[in-house]
């Protein structure tokens, strides 16, 4: 059930983000590129109406330019009685059928067609019922030809098939306008659509940018220069958790690789100490129990020779005393140098006060106690102590070296002297550099305060994980 809840609450992914922001933004993309291909559609539609409206206009204007001349012709005939005047009568009958085709085919609506059939029939009712048989009446002669009736009624039909023209035309530029200010609407209203959609697109790409910056970009710094602190031998260095599954998993797996190598390097120390403290053991209880030994026996020889004695002999024995105890304090540096056996003993700050009392230089050691801690963290503590207290001595010319040690959670050692100063950490030798190495495999840190002319002051902190009893 719990892996369950974990697989349904499990944060998405860096690819699953990708392909979802890639997704939307290809959507909005899409949806803009959409309306601004329906404005273009719909500004090509607009622009072949207005095209149209205005053929319509024309094709009617000439129509009614038709009707005029017909009506001018026979009229002017009707008055001269001259055939003269029915010329322009003639070309607009010939023209009729071809411009009445144009007239109804260039409508641009049913209704507009509708009318423009309407007007049509009626010219062709105007030319066929009254213009050619008024025509025909005056060239016979016949009085009623010029009479107040058939005037009328052609003025009538005239006036009537103007209206309408005046109807078609009004009803034409009104569906041009409409479909201007439409068109203008529509390319309003997909401008706006693209801007929206453009402006998403670019929020969209900002928040995808700064995540990706959040979620990889910032711990990948972080894990390079967390992979160069470990690279420089500070093992103790973590990558901090990540929300995306796959840097979490490249965290995991670097925080997994320095806590092992952290981890062996521990075992590795915790292996030599050993090894050093068997060997101290081994060469006091050995080699220098054998040493004291041989000069008790020179001694007890020595006694036995008579003061009168050959002068040879006991001269021989003299040196060879003095070269047994030479020996002996020879090796007992020697242990001591390799592990102390106060250390052992009676834990690191009576071995701190030992080492500062064979120390050429004047040491104080300070401590709030002397508990005994874990023995490892104890023999690193002590050795750090020892490198950093040889080096006051050999490279910064100290005449005054100060140690304090402070037990707590974690062990702080501050060892300070008045010597020439100018150490960093990064251009220390070989001995701070195995003093560093020696802190990180406990989860320890290092802080060197070195300016020059004002003496060096390094600060150690080891956490202490139990106190052992002894």
């Amino acid at each position: 059930m719990s892996a369950q809840l974990r697989r349904r609450t499990r944060r998405p992914g860096l690819t699953s983000l990708t392909i979802a922001a890639s997704g939307l933004l290809a959507l909005l993309i899409g949806i803009a590129f959409a309306v601004l291909l329906w404005a273009i559609n719909d500004a090509n539609s607009s622009t072949s109406a207005r095209r149209a409206s205005r053929t319509a206009l024309l094709e009617a204007g000439s129509m009614e330019q038709l009707l005029l001349n017909l009506e001018t012709g026979q009229r002017g005939f009707v008055i001269t009685k001259r055939e003269d005047f029915l010329q322009p009568w003639h070309a607009a009958r010939e023209k009729f059928p071809a411009d009445a085709r144009r007239f109804t085919e260039t409508a641009t609506s049913t209704g507009q067609r509708r009318t423009a059939d309407g007007i049509t029939r009626d010219i062709e009712s105007f030319i066929d019922d009254y213009s050619v048989p008024l025509v025909e009446m005056v060239r016979q002669g016949d009085p009623n030809a010029s009479g107040l009736d058939e005037a009328i009624e052609g003025k009538r039909r005239v006036d009537e098939l103007r209206a309408r023209f005046d109807r078609y035309i009004t009803d034409e530029r009104a569906q041009l306008a409409e479909r201007t200010d439409t068109a203008g609407t529509n390319s309003r209203r997909a401008m706006l659509a693209a801007g929206a959609g453009l402006a998403a697109s670019i929020a969209l790409v900002a928040v995808f940018t700064v995540l990706q910056h959040r979620a990889v970009v910032r711990p990948v710094r972080g894990a390079a220069a967390a992979a160069e602190r470990l690279a420089g031998g500070e093992l103790g260095v973590r990558i901090p958790p990540s929300r995306m599954p796959e840097v979490a998993a490249l965290g995991t797996s670097f925080n997994t690789m320095a806590t092992s190598l952290q981890d062996s390097r521990r075992r590795t120390m915790e292996s030599v100490e050993a090894v050093h403290r068997r060997t101290a053991r081994d060469l006091h209880d050995g080699a220098q129990q054998r040493l004291v030994s041989l000069m008790i026996g020179l001694r007890l020889a020595r006694e036995l020779i008579p003061d009168d004695g050959d002068a040879t002999v006991t001269d021989l024995l003299d040196q060879s005393i003095d070269n047994a105890q030479t020996a002996i304090n020879e090796l007992r540096e020697l242990a001591s140098g390799i592990y102390p056996l106060v250390l052992t003993v009676k834990g690191l700050v009576a071995a701190v006060k030992d080492l500062a009392s064979r120390c050429p230089v004047a040491v104080t050691v300070t401590s709030t106690d002397d508990r005994r801690i874990s023995q490892a963290v104890e023999s690193n503590a002590y050795f750090v102590v020892a490198e950093a207290v040889t080096n006051a001595v050999k490279h910064a010319g100290a005449s005054r070296i100060d140690v304090r040690i402070r037990f707590g959670d974690v062990l702080r050692i501050t060892v300070a002297d008045d010597g020439i100063g100018g150490v960093a950490k990064h251009t220390a030798g070989s001995g701070l550099t195995g003093l560093a190495d020696r802190v990180a495999a406990f989860d320890g840190t290092v802080a060197i305060d070195s300016p020059p002319g004002n003496g060096t002051t390094i600060r150690v902190q080891i956490p202490v994980p139990a106190e052992v009893p002894h």
